[in-house]
């Protein structure tokens, strides 16, 4: 019997290679002759880069770029295979690295996340993905392309350094220095949102707010913001609104399309396929997956239900090992999920789930295993 592990951590308690060691332990001790593979997985969100350099031996990259407020700070990615790399926006662009009482998507850019990518480019990497999920940032990816060699210039011809307050004042776009290396590279980004750029679900009216915008810096972001929608139409001939997730990161979204020509894909699914985890799938009985909370939310892009479907595609079951249950958790079955399995065995505060976790996951890996024996154990 051959089992696969490949769940997300549990976020503040649990990483992923800690409940592969879990999992294999208690596996070994009640079916002494298995075989256990593991494989650490993320869904384009935080820990994204790690889990994705763990599972293909990678090595991460650290440099120096300029921050949300363009300051000077260091920020890493990873790389693998010779050609790949895989950038997380939220390193150099993330809300968390704006304290809370500068927090003004007028004031910050995504200046760093596209030094990021150049740095990418310069060392000769040609398939990258960027999970832009956490911004701090609403500025168009005016930022990200302004480091990458594109010029946005105001009506006087002075060129923009790409934060929100830049927005209206765009009056043409130069993109003759474009990275070179664009061209010859192929752009993956990680994107579990629809928002087009701007509108009622656009990037500013539903994300601004968690940045720090008020109503009256949103009223001004979204008009700013609609004039630009309307320079990338005057330049391109692309309308951004008719294209899903565009307004994912304070617009970085609409950017990555427009001028890198990203493609467009969900998180878990562009992770599965940076790890090859279908060729995991080979001779593997039974899967075991999980998170540290599953709701109705889990069957949208989240970990589990990246991994069921991939495991229904191949007829294999797979079973979620979760800390916690919310409201809407079993519309996961409809994912290829055949069981869900809590560590909670009682009533019990965060706190104590949290500081108890792993003896709380070893006690419910040990009660599933349990139940497949007493199932192997069936008649036919």
């Amino acid at each position: 019997m051959k089992f696969l592990f490949a769940s997300d951590s549990f976020k503040g308690s649990l990483s992923s290679e800690k409940i592969v060691g879990i999992l294999t332990e208690s596996a070994k001790s009640i079916f002494p002759d298995c075989r256990c593979a593991g494989v650490s997985v993320a869904d384009g969100g935080e820990g994204t880069v790690d889990a994705v350099v763990s599972a293909m031996k990678g090595s991460i990259r650290t440099v120096t770029v300029y921050g949300p407020l363009m300051e000077e700070t260091t920020a890493s990615y990873g790389v693998f295979g010779g050609s790949h790399a895989v950038i997380e926006m939220a390193a150099a662009s993330g809300l968390p690295m704006v304290p809370a009482q500068k927090r003004n998507p007028l004031h910050t850019t995504t200046y760093g996340t596209g030094e990021l990518i150049k740095d990418a480019l310069d060392q000769g990497y040609r398939n990258i993905s960027i999970a832009i999920g956490g911004s701090a940032t609403n500025d168009g990816g005016m930022g990200a392309m302004s480091a990458l060699g594109i010029r946005f210039l105001d009506k006087d011809g002075n060129g923009l350094t790409g934060f929100g307050e830049d927005l209206g004042k765009v009056e043409t776009i130069d993109v003759s220095g474009l990275h070179p290396a664009v061209k010859e590279t192929e752009f993956t980004v990680m994107c579990d949102v629809t928002n087009p750029l701007t509108g009622p679900d656009g990037a500013t009216n539903t994300f601004g707010k968690q940045k720090g915008g008020t109503p009256e810096i949103l009223e001004k972001l979204e008009a700013d913001m609609e004039a630009y929608r309307k320079k990338l139409l005057e330049l391109t001939g692309i309308d951004v609104n008719e294209i899903p997730g565009t307004g994912a990161a304070g617009g970085l979204g609409a950017a990555l399309k427009v001028f890198l020509h990203g493609n467009m894909k969900s998180g878990i699914e562009t992770v599965l396929d940076l790890i090859e985890f279908d060729s995991l799938l080979e001779d593997v009985d039974l899967v075991i997956t999980g998170e540290g909370r599953m709701d109705w939310q889990s069957a949208f892009g989240k970990v589990p239900s990246g991994i069921g479907m991939r495991c229904k595609a191949k007829g294999i079951p797979a079973i979620a090992i979760v800390g916690g249950l919310g409201d809407g958790a079993e519309k996961i079955y409809e994912f290829g999920i055949e069981s869900i399995v809590t560590t909670i065995q009682g009533a019990m505060e965060v706190e104590e789930a949290i500081e108890r976790a792993e003896e709380l996951y070893k006690s419910a890996a040990d009660r599933t295993f349990r139940m497949l024996k007493a199932g192997s154990a069936l008649r036919p």
